[in-house]
């Protein structure tokens, strides 16, 4: 039976091939098979869309953050499309957190009442304690008129220089607080002014002044402050009351006065210079050309050498007064004594006899 039914349907197929329906029996074939394949195609590709993306910022143990291992990570992963990279946010401080140093800045004035200081200014900072080798040590160096510094909570020892003004203090810094330090120098200014016995103004380079404290040490001498102040350039010196000492040339003409410098002022004085101009000439006979080579000693009435020098023909500054000038040239030594007056310009001959 199942032979005999084959050889039914073969002869079926064959006699529909051979009739006019072979052509849409064919057609429904072709459908049939395309729409199967088609199906597979969908399922294969319905399949492969079960893939996880892991997060790239990952915890210490390689999963995601806030996951277990082997579990999907947090929600909003799985929605990404992919190839997608996720940068995590760097995390801001909580409202009202603060780092763990401190805020400071300082300001200069010259009065408690003042105005800030704007220019000038030299800032050092030290730590508290001092090193090793029990000096201060310097933390930083600032030149702006008021700097903004950040430190560790600790004390420190601050520095602030205003020409020959100065104050030192400690300030303490607090961990995450802002604060400004007001540093009152009650400094002033001086400055000196040079001319001679008769009223005329000296030049700049011909003069220089010391400036000494009123405070004196162990063997009664005052302490200098400064040297080579010249004429017409303020010195910023704190409060207090000093003595001058003004050298005219190079040698004995001094001038000398004492000073009180009061805060926020400048204070201006004026030296008068009682001095005379000396030359000096080694000749063979009055007249006569200078010898090139020979070296002097000036000394005063009292026998103190006021200058020593070398040269043809040298010039030097002296205060009014007695003195004796020798002259020295080959192994020979020629000496002769002279008087001179403030506002004196003489020329002293030493004969070689």
């Amino acid at each position: 039976m199942e032979r005999a039914g084959g050889r039914g349907v073969r002869a079926g197929v064959a006699r529909a091939r051979r009739g006019p329906c072979a052509a849409w029996v064919r057609r429904f074939l072709a459908r049939f098979l395309g729409a199967f394949c088609a199906a597979l195609a969908i399922a294969a590709a319905a399949g492969a869309q079960d893939v996880r993306q892991v997060p790239l910022s990952t915890g210490a143990n390689g999963t995601a953050e806030g996951s277990r291992p082997g579990e999907p990570a947090a929600s909003g992963a799985r929605d990404l499309p992919p190839n997608t990279t996720i940068v995590p946010r760097s995390s801001a401080p909580a409202v009202g957190e603060t780092t763990s140093q401190g805020q400071v800045t300082l300001a200069a004035l010259l009065t408690a009442d003042g105005q800030n200081i704007e220019q000038g200014l030299v800032w050092r900072v030290f730590h508290a304690k001092p090193g090793a080798d029990k000096k201060p040590q310097l933390i930083s160096t600032h030149r702006e008129a008021s700097p903004t510094l950040r430190l560790d909570p600790g004390d420190y020892v601050v520095n602030v220089a205003f020409g020959r003004a100065h104050l030192t203090r400690r300030i303490s810094v607090r961990s995450g607080a802002a604060s400004r330090e007001a540093f009152v120098l009650n400094a002033g200014g001086l400055r000196v002014s040079a001319v001679l016995a008769n009223g005329e103004p000296i030049g700049d380079r011909s003069v220089v002044s010391d400036v000494y404290s009123d405070e004196r040490d162990q063997y009664g001498q005052r302490t200098k402050v400064m040297s080579g102040l010249r004429p017409g350039i303020v010195a910023r010196l704190n409060a207090g009351i000093y003595s001058l000492l003004s050298t005219y040339g190079d040698a004995n003409a001094v001038a000398r006065a004492d000073v009180t410098i009061e805060a926020g002022k400048l204070t201006e004085v004026t030296l008068r210079h009682a001095a005379a101009k000396a030359t000096f000439k080694l000749v063979a006979v009055s007249g006569g050309d200078a010898v090139t080579d020979a070296q002097w000693t000036v000394a005063n009435a009292q026998g103190e050498v006021v200058k020593e020098s070398a040269g043809a023909v040298p010039t030097h500054i002296l205060a009014p007064g007695n003195y004796t000038v020798s002259a020295r040239h080959a192994g020979q030594v020629y000496s002769r004594q002279f008087t001179v007056r403030a506002g004196d310009f003489v020329e002293v001959e030493v004969l070689m006899r």
